[in-house]
C-alpha cells in the first residue's frame, strides 16, 4: 500500500514540505486546490524531491482548457523524470460560474472529452499523432512545430479523477487512470453500492479491467488507541461533513446513509451563514452512519480487508513525541500490506 501526505499553504513551502514527505518515507504526495495553485505548488515540490511520487488532488478543470493542462503535466513530468500524476475535479456549478467566471455544461460528459482531448495532445507529442480530436465540447484540430514540445523520456502523465457521482465514476472507468473518491463526504458503503460498481460499467465500456485503474482508499475512517479516542477523533469529520453536506450535490450520499434530512438542514443554515451550528447539529450518531472505525492494532489488517480495492491511502504521523515510534511502525506495516486492487464482489469473469 502506498501512503500518502499533503502539502500546503503558500506555494513557496511547498518544495520544504514535500522534501520533509519524502525524508519521513511517504510514497506520494499531494496538494489540493483551495486558494493556491495546485501545478505551481506540484512543480515545486517535484523539483525540490527525487524520489517520492507527486500528485495534484485536485486540479479544477473547467476553467483551464485540456491543453493548458495537458502542457504543464508534460512539462513537471519531464522535471521530475515521471513522477508526476494529475488529478482532475470538476468542481461544482456554482463555483465554475461565480468563482471561476467560467461556464458550466454536464460535467460527466464534458470531463470525459477533456481527458480525451488530454490524451490526444500528449499523443501528438509523443507519437507525432494527428491533431484530430472533435468534441461536443472542445476540439483539438491544430499542432505545429512551434507549439510541439516534443516527446519526453519518461510514460505519459496518469490522470486521476475525482468522483462522487455514478457518471463521474462511470467516466474514470472509461477514460482515466485513477479514481480520487472525494475524500470529503464518503461512506464505505456509497464506495461498494453505487461508486466502485459504476467505475466497472466504465472499465466493461472500454474494454478495460480494474489493472487498469488505481483507485484511493476512501470513507471516513476514525482511528484511535481505544474506543475512547476513537470518539474523539470522530470529531475531525464534523467540519467537512457540514461543509459538503450542506450541498445539496452531495446528498445522494447522505441520502444512502438515511442521513438526507440532516443535508437539507445543513443547506439551510448554510443560506443563512450559521457556520458554527451547521457543526453543532451533527450528533455523534449521525457520525458512526458515515465512518468505520478501528484502532492502531487493527488498522493493518482492515485495510487488507476493508479496503481491498485500493493502491494508496492517506495518512498521517504523529507529531506527538509519546507516539512517533508506535506511529512509524504503523506506516512500515501499512507499506507491507499487499491488496488485490479489485472490489470484493466485482470482479470481473
Amino acid at each position: 500500500m502506498k501512503l500518502v501526505t499533503g502539502v500546503g499553504g503558500w506555494p513557496d513551502k511547498a518544495g520544504a514540505q514535500a522534501q520533509k514527505a519524502e525524508e519521513d518515507g511517504f510514497d506520494i504526495v499531494t496538494c489540493g486546490e483551495l486558494s493556491h495553485d495546485s501545478i505551481l505548488t506540484m512543480a515545486l515540490a517535484a523539483n525540490a524531491t527525487d524520489k517520492i511520487e507527486t500528485m495534484t488532488s485536485v486540479t479544477i478543470a473547467f476553467p483551464r482548457s485540456p491543453m493548458v493542462l495537458a502542457m504543464e503535466a508534460w512539462d513537471i513530468q519531464r522535471l521530475s523524470k515521471g513522477r508526476f500524476s494529475i488529478g482532475l475535479g470538476s468542481q461544482v456549478k456554482g463555483h465554475n460560474e461565480r468563482r471561476f467566471g467560467g461556464s458550466w455544461s454536464a460535467a460527466a460528459p464534458r470531463m470525459k472529452e477533456y481527458i480525451q482531448m488530454m490524451k490526444a495532445i500528449w499523443d501528438s507529442w509523443q507519437d507525432d499523432k494527428p491533431a484530430d480530436f472533435i468534441g461536443k465540447e472542445y476540439r483539438y484540430t491544430l499542432m505545429t512545430p512551434n507549439f510541439n514540445p516534443g516527446p519526453i523520456e519518461y510514460p505519459r502523465p496518469r490522470i486521476y479523477l475525482a468522483v462522487v457521482g455514478p457518471a463521474m465514476a462511470r467516466v474514470a472507468g472509461e477514460v482515466a487512470d485513477g479514481v480520487l473518491p472525494h475524500g470529503g463526504i464518503m461512506t464505505d458503503k456509497y464506495m461498494r453500492e453505487v461508486l466502485l460498481p459504476n467505475v466497472k460499467i466504465g472499465l466493461e465500456r472500454s474494454g478495460r479491467t480494474w489493472d487498469d485503474i488505481e483507485i484511493a482508499s476512501s470513507g471516513y475512517l476514525a482511528l484511535g488507541e481505544d474506543e475512547e479516542s476513537i470518539v474523539r477523533n470522530l470529531d475531525q469529520y464534523r467540519r467537512p461533513l457540514s461543509f459538503y453536506g450542506s450541498t445539496r450535490s452531495y446528498h445522494h450520499v447522505l441520502r444512502l446513509a438515511g442521513l438526507e434530512e440532516l443535508g437539507l438542514k445543513l443547506h439551510k443554515l448554510s443560506l443563512d451563514g450559521r457556520w458554527q451550528e451547521m457543526m453543532d447539529i451533527i450528533t455523534e450518531d449521525d457520525l458512526r452512519q458515515l465512518a468505520d472505525t478501528c484502532t492502531y492494532d487493527e488498522f493493518p489488517e482492515f485495510v487488507r480487508t476493508r479496503r481491498e480495492y485500493a493502491a494508496h491511502m492517506n495518512y498521517q504521523l504523529s507529531t506527538s513525541p509519546e507516539k512517533a515510534e508506535s506511529s512509524r511502525a504503523t506506516m512500515k506495516a501499512l507499506q507491507a500490506v499487499q491488496t488485490t486492487g479489485v472490489p470484493a464482489g466485482l470482479e470481473f469473469d
